[in-house]
């Protein structure tokens, strides 16, 4: 293994490392985006209408179980060899996660709270976006965390439609080339986007959930606000 041509990219990518790091960060992230989007309103109609969730639950599972591969080759007709036909999926496959969690996080917001909104005068729009998602908010990232690692990994799936896998492509070229060393950046690069994705996301989750405890916090629990307090008290103001 040549650890000297650990950075050298072959031409043929069209890309240098950290150009490949950018792509491969906009086709992860963006479906991700795109499935959180979809997943909002429409775990919104499932906690309304209880009966929508199974059909919506089984109609995601059963997209998710398609092979990436087979998804490609079903939307290459209509979408090329290009980057939307590796985000279609991508963002299909987030939904089997982001809106059991948004309907499960939703779904822990006491009853008492959502009276006590209804009672100030929110309206179902507003409470559900100043009071429900608030609450919700350590149920969505963990569903975010799972969708984003996920979607980092499945990216170098691209790589066979096309090269559209952005670091995957590395991993095509190191056959071709004979240059493992091309695989093992390839690897290690997607698994440290995964681990800063992740931890990026924690920080958002502490930024927002003040009223969580903190390991590191010594205020005693008994002054520490209640989840659902803290959010209506925001949303009143």
């Amino acid at each position: 293994m040549n650890w000297d041509r650990f950075f050298d990219i072959p031409s043929d990518l069209q890309h240098t490392w950290l150009g490949l790091v950018g792509l491969h960060l906009r086709e992860a992230l963006l479906p991700v985006l795109a499935g959180l989007v979809i997943s909002l309103p429409l775990a919104q109609l499932c906690v309304r209408f209880r009966w929508l969730y199974p059909p919506v639950l089984w109609v995601t599972t059963v997209l998710y179980a398609i092979p990436s591969l087979a998804f490609f080759v079903l939307l290459i007709d209509y979408t090329g060899q290009t980057e939307l036909t590796v985000m279609i999926p991508l963002t299909v496959y987030s939904l089997v996660v982001l809106v059991p969690a948004i309907v499960d996080g939703v779904r822990s917001v006491p009853q008492e709270t959502l009276a006590a909104a209804t009672a100030m005068g929110f309206g179902p729009v507003r409470r559900y976006v100043q009071v429900q998602l608030p609450i919700a908010v350590p149920a969505i990232i963990a569903g975010l965390r799972v969708a984003t690692v996920s979607s980092i990994s499945l990216v170098s799936v691209g790589a066979l439609i096309g090269n559209q896998g952005a670091l995957g492509n590395m991993i095509n070229d190191a056959n071709i080339y004979n240059r493992p060393e091309l695989a093992l950046n390839a690897v290690l690069s997607m698994a440290v986007l995964a681990v800063l994705a992740d931890a990026v996301l924690v920080l958002v989750r502490t930024l927002l959930t003040p009223w969580m405890p903190r390991s590191s916090s010594r205020t005693p629990k008994a002054d520490r606000p209640e989840p659902a307090a803290a959010a209506l008290e925001d949303a009143a103001r």
